[in-house]
C-alpha cells in the first residue's frame, strides 16, 4: 500500500508539471500572437508550435524526463514537430496511469502525423522531390568547370544530385547560365527534377591586400642529399599570349618568333637577377614551345635577357610577383588598420627584435567603430586566433593568442572573424542587389548569406517586394555567426512570411564564431528549432571533403556523412572527385534511413 501511495504521489507531480509546462507555452502563445499572425498562412500552425517547444526547451527537464522514462513512456525527447499533441497525450496517460476519470483526449496543436507530414511538404517545396529509397537531399557545389564540362555535371545528376548550388561570390552571369543550362539538360536527359540554389556573397570581413615581391621565379635542380643533381631544370618558353602563371610552375613567357627560330642543341647564356651567369641547352621544340634545361640554380624576372648563341637575344615577358605573406606566431602584435595601403610583413633587426611590426588593412570599415579591447579576432577560419590590445581611431592592436609553431602564414583576401564584436553591417551588398536579378530570373532558390538578425531577413523581404520577386522563389537562411544563432528563433519568425524557407547550417564559419567546443551542441540545438518550425536544415560545410579534393576520405568524415540523416539536405562541396562523393554519400543516406527517420532512431533487425 506504501508504494503504491508513492507511486501515486509521483505521478501526481508528473501530472502537476505537465499543467504547469501547458500552461507556459500557452501564455507564450499569446506574447507572440501578432508575429505568428504576420507569417505565410500555411506556415501559422508552424509558428505556433515554435514558440511552444522555444518555452518547452525553456526548462530544465531532464529530471522529469527521467520519471517519465521510469513509467515506460515518452520522453519527450522527439516532441518537437507537435509538442503540444504530445504533453495532451502524455498527461492522457498519466491520469490512466492513476486511475483518473478519463475523457477523450483533447486535440490541441498539431498531431504527430500532421507535424511529420508539414515538414516532409515543406521539404519537398523548396528542396524538390527526394530521390528513390533516400530522404534526405543531395546539394552539390558547382565548380567553374561545370560551365564548360556537361559529362561532369550529368554525371551528378545520375549519380544523385538533387539540388546545384552555384556561389555568386564566384564567377559572372555569364558562367552561371552555362551551369544552369547544363544542369536542366542533364535532368531533361535522366528525367529527374534538379532544383537550382544561388547564394548572395554577402559582406565578407577579409584582411586588404598585401604588398606583392618581386616579379621573379627561382628554378633549381634536383640533387641528392650529397649535392649531386638527379634532374636537371625544366624550363619551357611559351609565347606570351599562352602563358598562365598558376598553370605553368616551369614555364617563362617570351617573343613566339624567337621561339620558333630556336634549334635543338642550342645554347642560352642568362645573367640572373642576382648577376650570376647561367645557361641553358635547347633538348625539344613543340609547336610554339621549347624545353631548356639547366644545371644551376637561378633566379629569372621580368625583363631578364635570354641571349641565344645562333637566334639571338630576347626577354622574358611579365611574370607574377611573389606572394607575400604575414607570418604571424604566438605572441606577436600585428596592427590592422582602415587605410587601404596595403600589407606588410614585420621587420626585425640583427639580433631579432621587431623594429616595425606587421600590418594588414580590413575591408570592412564599419569595424572600427565598434571594436574593444579584450575581444577575440580569428583570420582564416581560425587558423589564426588574436585578442585586441589596443583600439585606436582607425586602427587596432591584436596579440597572436594561437597559430602553429613555427608561425603560420596570412594572406591576402583572407577571412577575419569577430564572434564577441556587435557588427552593425547589413547583410545586403549592392552586388548582392544585383545578382538577385539574376538569381530571381533563374533560380529556385536564393542562399541568404551573412543573415545575423530578423532586420536582415526584413530586408530581405523588402527587396524581393520592391524586385517584384516571384513568390514561389525559396529562401534558405545561412547560418554561419554566433549573433544569428543567438536569433535564431526571431529570424525564423521573421522569414516565415515567405512560402518556402529553409536554413543552411554552415558549419565551417559557425564553428570559427562558437569555438570548436560547441559547434557539436549548437548544430544540434539549430535542428531541434527548425524541427519544431517545420523548417527544413541543409547539413553543411566539409562534408566528405577529403574524398571530394583527394579521392580518399578520412573515418571521421564517414561518420559525419551517417550523422547527416538528421537533416533534410546535405551539401557537398566541390572538388576533383565529386562524383566519387556524391555516389558514396548516396549510399551511406540510403542505408541509414532504414536506422533513422530524421531525428527519430529505427531499430531494423540486426546484422550481428
Amino acid at each position: 500500500m506504501r508504494e503504491m501511495n508513492i507511486k501515486r504521489e509521483k505521478i501526481d507531480a508528473l501530472i502537476n508539471r505537465v499543467y504547469e509546462l501547458q500552461q507556459s507555452i500557452t501564455e507564450e502563445e499569446k506574447k507572440y500572437q501578432e508575429k505568428i499572425e504576420c507569417v505565410y498562412e500555411e506556415h501559422k500552425n508552424s509558428a505556433r508550435n515554435l514558440v511552444h517547444y522555444l518555452k518547452f526547451r525553456s526548462f530544465d527537464l531532464r529530471n522529469t524526463q527521467k520519471q517519465l522514462q521510469n513509467l515506460g513512456m515518452s520522453r519527450l525527447a522527439k516532441a518537437e514537430a507537435h509538442i503540444q499533441s504530445s504533453l495532451a497525450k502524455t498527461l492522457f496517460i498519466l491520469k490512466a496511469l492513476n486511475n483518473e476519470p478519463l475523457n477523450p483526449v483533447k486535440r490541441e496543436g498539431l498531431s504527430i502525423k500532421k507535424g511529420k507530414k508539414l515538414q516532409k511538404s515543406n521539404t519537398r517545396r523548396l528542396l524538390g522531390y527526394r530521390s528513390q529509397n533516400r530522404r534526405v537531399r543531395i546539394m552539390v557545389t558547382q565548380p567553374t568547370e561545370a560551365a564548360y564540362n556537361y559529362p561532369m555535371v550529368y554525371h551528378m545528376v545520375k549519380n544523385g544530385m538533387n539540388c546545384a548550388r552555384i556561389n555568386c561570390a564566384h564567377d559572372n552571369p555569364e558562367v552561371w547560365l552555362k551551369i544552369i543550362n547544363h544542369v536542366k539538360r542533364a535532368s531533361a536527359s535522366l528525367q529527374r527534377k534538379v532544383k537550382i540554389a544561388m547564394d548572395l556573397a554577402g559582406p565578407k570581413i577579409r584582411t586588404g591586400e598585401i604588398k606583392p615581391g618581386a616579379k621573379v621565379r627561382r628554378f633549381t635542380p634536383i640533387r641528392d642529399e650529397e649535392g649531386n643533381i638527379l634532374e636537371p631544370i625544366i624550363l619551357r618558353c611559351v609565347p606570351h599570349n599562352e602563358f598562365e602563371a598558376e598553370k605553368m610552375p616551369e614555364a617563362i613567357p617570351v617573343d613566339p618568333d624567337w621561339i620558333t627560330k630556336l634549334g635543338e642543341g642550342e645554347k642560352i647564356d642568362v645573367t640572373d637577377t642576382r648577376n650570376k651567369k647561367r645557361s641553358f641547352f635547347v633538348v625539344q621544340k613543340t609547336g610554339q614551345s621549347a624545353v631548356l634545361n639547366g644545371y644551376e640554380t637561378a633566379y629569372l624576372g621580368t625583363g631578364t635577357k635570354l641571349n641565344a648563341w645562333e637566334t639571338g637575344p630576347t626577354e622574358i615577358g611579365e611574370l607574377p610577383p611573389i606572394e607575400h605573406v604575414l607570418l604571424l606566431r604566438v605572441g606577436d602584435i600585428f596592427t590592422i588598420h582602415k587605410d587601404p595601403k596595403l600589407g606588410k610583413p614585420a621587420i626585425f633587426d640583427k639580433q631579432g627584435r621587431v623594429i616595425k611590426r606587421a600590418h594588414v588593412s580590413c575591408q570592412l570599415s564599419e569595424i572600427f567603430d565598434v571594436v574593444k579591447v579584450g575581444e577575440p579576432v580569428l583570420f582564416d577560419d581560425g587558423k589564426i586566433q588574436a585578442k585586441i590590445i589596443e583600439v585606436r581611431e582607425e586602427e587596432f592592436d591584436v596579440k597572436i593568442t594561437r597559430a602553429k609553431e613555427f608561425g603560420t602564414k596570412l594572406r591576402a583576401e583572407k577571412g577575419i572573424n569577430f564572434p564577441r564584436t556587435s557588427v552593425n553591417v547589413g547583410s545586403l551588398t549592392e552586388k548582392d542587389k544585383a545578382d538577385l536579378k539574376f538569381v530571381a530570373q533563374h533560380a529556385d532558390v536564393v542562399n541568404f548569406s551573412f543573415v545575423n538578425s530578423p532586420g536582415d531577413v526584413q530586408d530581405l523581404l523588402d527587396l524581393f517586394e520592391e524586385m517584384e520577386v516571384p513568390e514561389d522563389l525559396g529562401v534558405i537562411l545561412k547560418i554561419e555567426t554566433q549573433t544569428a544563432y543567438e536569433n535564431l528563433s526571431e529570424i525564423l519568425l521573421t522569414a516565415m512570411k515567405v512560402k518556402k524557407v529553409g536554413v543552411m547550417i554552415a558549419r565551417g564559419d559557425l564553428a570559427v564564431e562558437t569555438g570548436w567546443d560547441q559547434i557539436g551542441t549548437i548544430q544540434r540545438e539549430i535542428l531541434s528549432v527548425c524541427n519544431a518550425a517545420h523548417i527544413p536544415v541543409v547539413w553543411a560545410t566539409q562534408v566528405l571533403e577529403n574524398l571530394a579534393k583527394k579521392g580518399l576520405p578520412s573515418r571521421s568524415e564517414i561518420t559525419d556523412a551517417v550523422q547527416s540523416i538528421k537533416a533534410d539536405c546535405v551539401m557537398l562541396n566541390k572538388g576533383r572527385y565529386i562524383n566519387d562523393a556524391i555516389s558514396l554519400l548516396d549510399i551511406i543516406l540510403k542505408d541509414q534511413e532504414k536506422y533513422n527517420d530524421k531525428n527519430e532512431e529505427q531499430l531494423p533487425v540486426l546484422k550481428v
